[in-house]
């Protein structure tokens, strides 16, 4: 998979312990730092979303990121790059939609330029006073997985925009207008005591369980039945492939303690091993190592 190949590059030549989770945590300056960019006609195309909707998507999803730190988000800038038939309502609507999403966060600053495409770069900072952070390499065995979030409504709402359908709208706006989870985040962050692995499901739940599971040396059992989603996914015959790799539903997927997990929707656990297991119906069990996941997400390149 070349995106995990070109990071892994990037790492060497770096050296930086600060890649490898959805943060670099700065922490002599009690921050965390993020970037996502969208790319038209690779993270989303204008023939189904709105100028406003996109703003609000292209906040979305790094607030997300800063929500998976377990830090609180702060600032964003905003790079973006426009082709010559743009017009300023393309602008303000894209902003108000930025605005609307980043309630507590404030938009500081950025850069806009033309292109032949658009192009957008966004920046989030996230403030750890107060927060215990989280990394991926933190889950140790015999803590619970939890989660947020209903999984699979992303995947199945641009499944229905690429085949030209319109219902159930439901499904459609959460992949177009999804929701951080910043509550959640806050929850475990403000309160847990001990390390505790956290990442956003941006690339698909089972992405997020994956990359726990190897950057921790564990694996991860799951309880597909404990996987809270929509009931009607079963719509689509394939709504098992979408809960666990449709991707862009923006939950929050966590290790911590089994008392710190009650008060949290339990989906799993954490046991000696690598990769993740599966249970399905009758106890069936489907390992998943690391390989078997890359091959079934979502590809950029």
């Amino acid at each position: 998979m070349k995106e995990k190949e070109f990071i892994n590059a990037i790492k060497t030549v770096l050296n930086s312990s600060y890649i490898g989770d959805d943060c670099a945590y700065i922490k002599s300056l009690g921050v965390v730092i993020s970037q996502d960019n969208l790319v038209e006609d690779v993270h989303f195309k204008l023939d189904w979303t709105t100028p406003y909707q996109l703003g609000w998507k292209s906040a979305m999803v790094n607030i997300s990121d800063i929500c998976a730190s377990g830090a609180k988000p702060l600032y964003l800038t905003v790079g973006l790059s426009l082709p010559a038939e743009i017009d300023v309502n393309f602008v303000r609507e894209f902003y108000k939609g930025l605005k609307d999403a980043s309630k507590g966060v404030e938009i500081v600053g950025g850069d806009i330029t033309g292109a032949d495409k658009i192009f957008i770069s966004v920046a989030a900072i996230g403030s750890t006073e107060g927060r215990m952070i989280s990394s991926r390499k933190n889950a140790k065995i015999g803590q619970k997985i939890v989660v947020s979030g209903l999984h699979g409504s992303s995947g199945a709402g641009l499944r229905l925009l690429m085949n030209g359908e319109k219902e159930p709208q439901k499904f459609i706006r959460a992949h177009l207008m999804p929701s951080a989870g910043i509550e959640f985040s806050k929850k475990i962050a403000d309160s847990i005591k001990t390390d505790y692995a956290m990442m956003d499901t941006s690339d698909g739940l089972m992405d997020a369980l994956s990359q726990i599971a190897d950057a921790s040396g564990v694996k991860l059992e799951i309880d597909f039945s404990k996987i809270p989603f929509d009931k009607d996914l079963k719509m689509f015959e394939d709504y098992e492939d979408l809960i666990l790799f449709g991707g862009e539903d923006y939950g929050l997927v966590a290790s911590v303690s089994e008392e710190f997990a009650r008060d949290f929707t339990v989906i799993g656990e954490v046991k000696e091993g690598s990769g993740v297991t599966l249970i399905g119906d009758n106890n069936v069990r489907k390992h998943f190592s690391k390989s078997d996941v890359e091959e079934k997400i979502f590809k950029h390149f």
